[in-house]
């Protein structure tokens, strides 16, 4: 590679057999710490490449979200000499990552064991919708479809309302932040042992886990949650309330951040008031609280309220849109966009959110061209290259 790279991960080789958002996701976390990933494609590409609008320079933004830093090379797993390089290469790697369907890549002498058997050290990662199970393994693993299994869209919109999808992929990119945990996990184990493990994530498990209280509040408590709108089933006030000119979100996570917001907006006494003095008992009377709050904040804009609950160390903002996200991450100096490859090539891209102090982020190569390295990898690889 032109540019090695200088993270954490330096020197470890990824073969990214996945597509679409989960394991590209993971691999590109891999990746920006600075493994060296090859991304496996099918000679048509990766879905997402298709995937449009939007578009920049005629290339799909969602194939761009998840796929910078690494090498594409095409291989046709319809080929036998294809195939053979794909062995190979993962007989060299540290990780193999894929999410075909369990078992798929099996017939083609890729599952975990055969990469095993000759490469012990491997950690093989996979990635399904329902797991292994006999009935498991025959779902489709999409994310909208986890979304409706798992329980998230039962809790997602307003009581009269239908339940709603999430406005991302939100299992995806979960089950991709698992898969790295457990890779990285993998690849410390086998700095004692000196040996591999094939790491398996799947999207109803990752769901069932990321829904945290909403999950717990049904195995530890018996209790079905339900759609609440954009409240909070256990803490109040935490919801967006309307002001002059529209709505700021006020979250008062304790009994000492509701006395602030009492105070600043210039009603100390519900603060003792016995319907709304604890969390628990402004949980159960939100009816009869919300509209003195609304009362209070109906006097001043969002932007002048949020200056000044703010200022007084109860949590608060406006609701933006991503464009005002951004902007608003610009203006705290979280600098959220950079910029990959340089001239024409050039990607605006979203900055990985992990920040070391001695073994840094880098962004060496803007997300890849459908088998763009192709000829290097495949060299490498021992194969003939492409006319």
């Amino acid at each position: 590679m032109a540019d090695p790279p200088t993270g954490p991960l330096a020197g470890l080789l990824v073969a990214d057999f996945s597509r679409v958002l989960a394991g590209p996701y993971a691999t590109m976390l891999l990746a920006d710490l600075g493994a060296d990933v090859v991304k496996v494609e099918a000679p048509a590409g990766d879905d997402t490449r298709a995937w449009t609008p939007p578009v920049r320079a005629g290339i799909s933004t969602y194939y761009l979200a998840v796929n910078r830093n690494k090498r594409s090379v095409a291989l046709d797993l319809k080929d036998t000499e294809d195939v053979v390089l794909a062995r190979e290469l993962a007989g060299r790697a540290d990780v193999v990552i894929e999410n075909f369907r369990p078992g798929g890549l099996d017939r083609f002498g890729l599952g975990y064991d055969d990469v095993a058997a000759g490469n012990p050290g491997v950690v093989y990662a996979s990635i399904s919708g329902f797991g292994t199970t006999e009935q498991g393994r025959a779902l489709p693993g999409y994310d909208l479809i986890v979304q409706a299994m798992s329980g998230l869209m039962s809790l997602t919109g307003a009581p009269d309302t239908e339940p709603f999808r999430s406005g991302i992929s939100v299992f995806d990119v979960m089950a991709g932040m698992h898969a790295t945990i457990g890779i990285l996990a993998a690849l410390n184990a086998r700095q004692a042992s000196g040996r591999g493990q094939h790491v398996e994530v799947n999207l109803l498990s990752s769901a069932l886990s990321g829904m945290v209280n909403q999950t717990s509040a049904y195995v530890a408590g018996g209790v079905v949650p339900h759609r609440m709108g954009n409240s909070h089933p256990s803490l109040y006030p935490y919801e967006p309330i309307p002001c002059a000119d529209g709505e700021l979100i006020i979250t008062s996570g304790n009994n000492v951040q509701f006395r602030k917001l009492c105070e600043v907006i210039g009603a100390p006494e519900l603060a003792d008031d016995p319907r709304f003095a604890r969390n628990e008992d402004r949980t159960v009377n939100r009816a009869e609280l919300r509209p003195l709050l609304i009362e209070r904040l109906a006097t001043r804009t969002k932007m002048e309220w949020f200056r000044e609950i703010i200022a007084a160390g109860v949590p608060c903002g406006p609701i933006n849109d991503v464009d005002g996200g951004v902007g608003f991450a610009t203006e705290i100096g979280l600098r959220p966009v950079v910029e990959v490859g340089e001239g024409e090539a050039m990607v605006p891209s979203v900055r990985n959110p992990i920040t070391f102090s001695g073994t840094p982020v880098d962004y060496r190569l803007p997300p890849p061209a459908l088998d763009e390295h192709g000829d290097e990898i495949r060299r490498w690889l021992g194969g003939s290259t492409h006319d």
